[in-house]
């Protein structure tokens, strides 16, 4: 197994393409080696696999947890989906920056994105599964949001009419979480 690295304009924020083996009957992929993710400088060690499915037009983020740290690796098993990724960390260049992939279970692709990073996605198929490696433990204590729409932060999101849950509809500004002192834990 090979895993393909792709770089994003915002470091830290990774594309992982592992290799894919199709044929007459179907595919085949090892989709998470530790020995290869290591290689690469990719995390290895994850202690939480979570599971979501929504339906088109869901809007779910921008999410992050601080207590533990939480970074998450990403993929689309169904459907497709436009994953966000936005760069928290207090001294970095990127502050406030995104990166956007549309991943689906037909690429089989992963977004890493590290644990000072927001996440979040949008369903562009009528359904869609996603799947989240992640390097912490979930604490409902230790973690929060950015108001997915965040002019500061300027996603183009594909979704004129998100559906969204009332936590992502009140969450705080990019502005508002770096006036809390919890946003110094997210440092280059």
């Amino acid at each position: 197994m090979k895993v393909n690295v792709e770089m994003t304009e915002i470091d830290g924020a990774i594309v992982v393409a592992p290799d894919l083996f199709k044929d007459a009957r179907g595919f085949f992929q090892e989709a998470f080696r530790a020995d290869e993710y290591e290689k690469n400088s990719l995390p290895s060690q994850f202690v939480q696999l979570n599971h979501s499915g929504s339906v088109k037009d869901t809007v779910r983020g921008l999410h992050f947890q601080w207590e533990p740290p939480m970074g998450k690796l990403m993929r689309v098993l169904r459907g497709t989906a436009f994953l966000v990724a936005v760069d928290l960390r207090r001294n970095s260049p990127t502050l406030g920056k995104h990166i956007t992939r549309v991943l689906s279970g037909e690429d089989r692709k992963w977004l890493w994105a590290p644990a000072s990073f927001a996440r979040g996605f949008a369903v562009l198929s009528e359904f869609a599964e996603i799947e989240y490696l992640t390097t912490g433990i979930y604490n409902n204590l230790g973690e929060s949001g950015i108001r997915w729409n965040d002019s500061e932060i300027g996603v183009d999101w594909p979704v004129k009419e998100p559906i969204l849950s009332a936590k992502d509809t009140t969450a705080q500004t990019l502005q508002e979480w770096l006036a809390k002192p919890e946003s110094n834990n997210f440092k280059l």
